[in-house]
């Protein structure tokens, strides 16, 4: 029998996740649209106009946007692997200038080699099997000199939920997905071949009026749990409850229930010479909005 790892991703479910939120994502978005905005601030401090960007985990776009009017002479190309945010995201600028986006995977990118000068992503990389992976992908499209800047969460992300699951669980299941810490993460960006990483985390709490309405911006966004070795059973209404009720119990501070999310930023620049050539990814097909 083959032994699965519980850790895993199951980047089927994800995907299909993220395409049924896509209609109504930026309703729910409050923390992801606040993290994104945070990482782009951060392209103040560097002294760089790139010819051609990237933003890889695109989801709807907003950020392309945002990207077009900071660096209005560059080309645009965002990547999701979601067809509904990718559809979304097609729509974006002008119809003289509207951005290119891929429907493929940023762990086998279907785009050319060191190619970009930029490339970001905000709260996209947890959705990744493999930092490794995903790190010699982007650093093989990105040309010598180019910028790589990206946000992601660290594992105290969700914490209360996690905790609130194990205690009526007992701690076997696995409802909430796996963060991985800092320090992995600029230690896998060695190992890609990038230069001069740096690294640095920050915390952010939403609070909510019940339970409910937590859950639903979540899976407004798309958040599900995507481990392989997530529990099988279904959540019912009384499992739920237990659930909620333990929530309360060891978090809730003046009827308010806190959602902790760790956000971790990182950068880091490609060496002048360009990587090993890499086979390239594929792109999963949507049709194009005209």
């Amino acid at each position: 029998m083959t032994e699965v790892d519980e850790y895993a991703l199951d980047k089927a479910r994800v995907r299909e996740a993220f395409g049924r939120a896509a209609a109504g994502y930026e309703a729910h978005a409050v923390l992801q649209r606040e993290v994104q905005g945070r990482l782009l601030e951060r392209l103040d401090l560097v002294k760089l106009q790139p010819a051609r960007v990237l933003d890889l985990g695109c989801g709807t776009g907003e950020a392309l946007d945002l990207l077009a009017r900071r660096y209005r002479k560059a080309e645009l190309t965002g990547v999701d692997f979601a067809p509904g945010m990718v559809a979304a995201a097609q729509r974006r600028g002008r119809w003289w200038r509207r951005p290119v986006v891929a429907c493929a995977d940023i762990e086998a990118l279907p785009l050319p080699e060191a190619h970009y000068d930029l490339a970001v992503s905000s709260a996209a990389l947890q959705w990744c099997s493999s930092l490794d992976q995903t790190f010699a992908e982007v650093r093989r499209v990105l040309a010598p000199g180019a910028l790589w800047t990206f946000s992601t969460f660290g594992p105290d992300t969700l914490r209360e939920l996690r905790a609130a699951f194990a205690e009526v669980d007992g701690g076997g299941a696995q409802h909430v997905n796996a963060f991985v810490d800092m320090h992995d993460i600029g230690d896998a960006l060695v190992r890609a071949g990038f230069a001069d990483p740096v690294m640095d985390q920050e915390t952010l709490t939403l609070t909510y009026g019940d339970f409910e309405t937590l859950l639903r911006d979540l899976r407004g966004v798309g958040v599900r749990n995507a481990l392989a070795g997530r529990a099988r059973g279904l959540l019912g209404p009384r499992r739920l409850q237990a659930v909620a009720s333990a929530y309360a119990r060891a978090f809730a501070v003046e009827d308010r229930l806190p959602a902790t999310w760790e956000i971790v930023y990182g950068h880091a620049w490609v060496p002048d010479a360009p990587p090993p050539s890499r086979p390239q990814g594929r792109v999963i097909p949507v049709r194009p909005v005209s």
